[in-house]
């Protein structure tokens, strides 16, 4: 069974946002649209404040031990690495290589959005494996990332037509 501690998970956490902040930088770096590009510098920018946050649990966390999920979900452990394995975005290059690549705002969008999707799951699962007291952060952060979803939707089909 994969087993986390409190902080590898804010550690995750972190890699994950600084990939949406690379992504997003990228985009804006290479849109030609200036609407577009001020919502993927926003978005960049809400990524950042999210790696803060994250450090910030991590930082409080401390070198907590293991968390394990109940009895009732032995594999609770193997899912969250399926999630982190599966992600979008592997890592920051991976992120900037795909923003290049993308054949236009309708792909980069549809890209930005898988990438918010496998955020709020990930995050979904490791809400309540992470202490009390920080689940209040980690539930205001995927409001964020579920708000990015709705945005990222609407561009979508502004640009999709």
């Amino acid at each position: 069974m994969a087993v986390f501690t409190a902080g590898e998970l804010f550690d995750i956490a972190v890699g994950i946002e600084r990939n949406g902040v690379a992504y997003y930088d990228s985009l804006a770096q290479l849109s030609g649209d200036a609407g577009l590009k001020r919502t993927y510098e926003q978005l960049a920018q809400m990524e950042r404040r999210h790696v803060g946050q994250f450090q910030k649990m991590r930082a409080s966390a401390g070198s907590s031990g293991p968390v394990v999920p109940g009895p009732d979900e032995p594999e609770y452990g193997e899912y969250l690495r399926a999630l982190i394995d599966s992600s979008v975005f592997t890592d920051d290059k991976v992120a900037r290589d795909l923003a290049k690549r993308a054949a236009g705002p309708a792909e980069a969008l549809q890209l930005a959005l898988g990438a918010e999707k496998d955020s709020v799951l990930f995050y979904s699962a490791m809400r309540d494996l992470v202490p009390q007291s920080e689940r209040a952060a980690v539930d205001s952060i995927i409001g964020e990332e579920r708000q990015h979803i709705r945005d990222l939707s609407d561009l979508k089909r502004r640009y999709s037509k």
